[in-house]
Formats: structure tokens, sequence, C-alpha cells
């Protein structure tokens, strides 16, 4: 028996699409537990580059099977989009992806709403959210007002919950709109038919019967919703906990967790980032990186690596192991540096602050180490690496006291080096 979660443990963008892909290989599903289509994540296979929103990284592999929890929000019309393009590429999907029924559903009401909220200037706080109705879906799922996919298949129910969710937002909707709304999701959720699965029994009796399983985070852990950078996080619980939640299965049965870091930290959107450059060497990093978001295009803040944020992240993931990805975007650095530890206040600390203030007030202390001008990218095995890029490796291994088992040296699924 063996299942592995791999999680993105930074603010998202981690590469962690290319670990799933690269691990699915001999995996037997990859099974989706939070987030929706506000994920972008990017896999190159053979120079081909696809970009995946809500459908799991195993898709390209025609034996692993994909699996959305009931964790997950769906927006139908934006899947069946996706799907339409994976089907376009030769990718198919039958008999190989499912939908928990109790998964909610995005609708056009929760992507207005979400649209109002991030452009009202009365609104002092913007996220910098990706507008896709993502965050307004998880609060009418807590409200008990959200639709769940098991819904449109009873039209009566479905009109009955989408009258009753316009009215919690004090918001008119005529009988007509309506029945236009109720005709839209009937027609999609045809096709949405044979996707539907009880996931809490097939993925239990498949962990028992010895299947090999993947369990894939969307987003990043500080951008949790309780342990990240409140406010300005997603909508969902991101780290290896809401496993359990998303996909009804014991904790017990998670036998591994692979934590996914950059070699240096990025973010999109609003929000404090300590370790965050501002001039030639963030835009360098940011270029060589393409850091410019999957889902929005927007381009990325890039920063030092950060330590303690890191070490934070594996401790309330419970890390086994890390992959270090995109190393080949430092080559070329003269030097790169590490934050070791936070000032705050005039005082240092090596925990990960709680609340927003204290980040954006923090100072950051860093070791500095040597940079390397090598192209790693066609490197296959860890000793043939340059010396100060292995000794950058293992200076984080040490400062967080974890492997690193994994190391990407480019985009691409061969372009992975790993360590015994």
């Amino acid at each position: 028996m063996s299942s592995t979660a791999v999680l993105g443990c930074m603010f998202g963008d981690e590469a962690k699409a290319k670990i799933v892909d690269v691990l699915a290989n001999n995996s037997d599903f990859v099974v989706r537990f939070q987030g929706g289509s506000n994920a972008g994540h990017t896999i190159v296979s053979n120079g081909k580059k696809i970009v995946l929103h809500s459908v799991p990284s195993g898709i390209l592999y025609d034996k692993t099977v994909c699996i959305l929890g009931s964790g997950v929000v769906v927006d139908p019309f934006a899947l069946n989009e996706e799907i339409t393009q994976l089907e376009k590429q030769g990718i198919n999907v039958s008999n190989r992806f499912f939908i928990d029924p109790r998964a909610h559903i995005v609708l056009p009401i929760h992507q207005e709403l979400d649209s109002k909220s991030e452009n009202d200037k009365r609104n002092r706080t913007k996220i910098g959210t990706t507008k896709k109705g993502i965050g307004p879906t998880y609060a009418d799922k807590s409200a008990r007002f959200g639709i769940r996919f098991s819904d449109l298949y009873n039209i009566d129910y479905l009109k009955e919950r989408l009258t009753n969710l316009y009215f919690s937002h004090h918001l008119e909707i005529s009988k007509e709109e309506i029945d236009k709304l109720v005709e839209s999701l009937s027609e999609i959720s045809k096709k949405f038919e044979p996707f539907k699965m009880q996931v809490p029994y097939f993925i239990n009796e498949q962990y028992e019967k010895g299947a090999d399983i993947i369990f894939e985070g969307a987003q990043g852990t500080l951008l949790d919703i309780d342990y990240g950078t409140f406010p300005f996080v997603t909508s969902s619980h991101t780290v290896s906990g809401s496993i359990t939640i998303g996909c009804g299965i014991s904790p017990k049965k998670i036998d591994r967790i692979v934590g996914v870091f950059k070699s240096y930290f990025s973010r999109v959107g609003e929000g404090p980032f300590p370790t965050e450059l501002f001039d030639e060497i963030g835009n360098t990093i940011r270029e060589q990186g393409h850091e410019f978001g999957s889902t929005t295009g927007r381009p990325r803040r890039c920063g030092w690596f950060d330590a303690i944020a890191a070490k934070y992240s594996a401790m309330i993931n419970g890390v086994d192991e890390i992959a270090l990805t995109l190393l080949d975007v430092l080559s070329g650095l003269k030097t790169i540096k590490i934050c070791t530890a936070y000032i705050i206040d005039g005082k240092r600390t090596l925990e990960f602050p709680y609340d927003t203030n204290s980040l954006n007030n923090c100072v950051p202390e860093y070791i500095e180490l040597p940079g390397w001008n090598e192209d790693i990218t066609k490197i296959k095995k860890y000793d043939d690496l340059p010396k100060n890029a292995k000794n950058y490796i293992e200076s984080i291994e040490e400062l967080m006291d974890k492997k690193v088992s994994i190391v990407s040296v480019g985009p691409d699924r061969n372009q992975t080096i790993f360590r015994s």
C-alpha cells in the first residue's frame, strides 16, 4: 500500500505539477483534494506545454486515473472547456476522470461577486484573486447555500437551491433567469454524469488493494486559509491535513509527504513577502524562470529562498522529503542568499509570524553563498552538479533538517534528478 502527497509549500507556483507528472508515471491514481480552476498547473513533456486548471496532473499518462475530491470546487463550464482542449490534443479522459458528487459548483454569480469585491474602490484590502469565483464558492459552501455537483441531476431541487443562493446574497433573479441557468447546467451535466464517483469508498478500497495513489495539492501552504498570510490567502486549506477532509480518507493512509519548494521564492498577487527582490537580480530571476502566472499571466514577485517560511511550512505539513525545483534559474548569479532569521521590532526570531503586519515589518537576516555559471539543464546525476549548486542544496537541507530527494533542473519531465 502506498500513497504520496505532493504539496506546494510556498506561495504556490512551485512547479508541483511537474513533480506530480514525474511521479505519476508509476501511479494508478492522482487525486486533487482542494482548490479550483484558480490553480494553474503547467507540465512540459518533450517540449510541449500543457496547462491544467482543474484536471489533475496525471492525466497525460494513459493508465492513470484522475479524481477530484469533495474539497475541490468545480466550474462546470471551465472544466468542460478544459476537457475539450485536452481531447483536441489527443488526451482521452473517458473512464479516467471522476468527481465526487459532494464537490461544490462554481457559478457565474460567484465570479461576479469575486470581481465586484476586487474592483470595489471601498475595499482597501485587495487580495489579488484570479476572479474565478473560488472564494465566494467556498464562502457559500460554509454558509450552506452552495450548490453541489449532485444537485445538477435534480432539476426541481436545483431551482430551489439556486433561488435560495441568490436570496442569500440579496440579489434579485427572475424565474426566467433561473430557468435559463438551470437549462445550461442541466445540459452540461449530461456530459459529466459518467464522471460521478463516491470518492471516499473508491479511494479507500484502492488503497487497501495496494494501489499507488498521489494526492495533488493546489496553491501553496503559505496561502492556506488558516496558516497562510491571512487575509492574502486562498479560500481553501492547502496543507496536508486537508487531504483527509477533501478526499474522505484517514490521515493514517497518507504514507509519504513530498514538499515542493522552489530554489527561490515567488508570489503572485498581493500580500507580505519578506525576501522579495526589487532590483535587477529579481528581474533576472523572473525572466530566467518565466515567472508569469499560468492562470492570469501576471508577473510574479521574486525573492531569495526563505528558510524560516520553508521550515514552518514543512513542519505543519509533516514533510518527509523535499523536491527542489527551478534550480537552473539561479545559474549565472554571482552570489545567492538564503534567509535564516527575521528581525522584527529589533528582535531576532526563527518563527514565522502569524500576522501580516509583523511580516511586512520584518527584516530578513541572510547567509550568502557563491553561485555557479554552468548550464545544469542537461545534468542527470546529482554528483555531476557544480560544487556550488550542491553546496546550495545541502545548505537548504541543513537549515530545514530535511532531505532534498528530487532536484528539477528544467521544465521538462526528463530534466529531473532523483537522489537515492
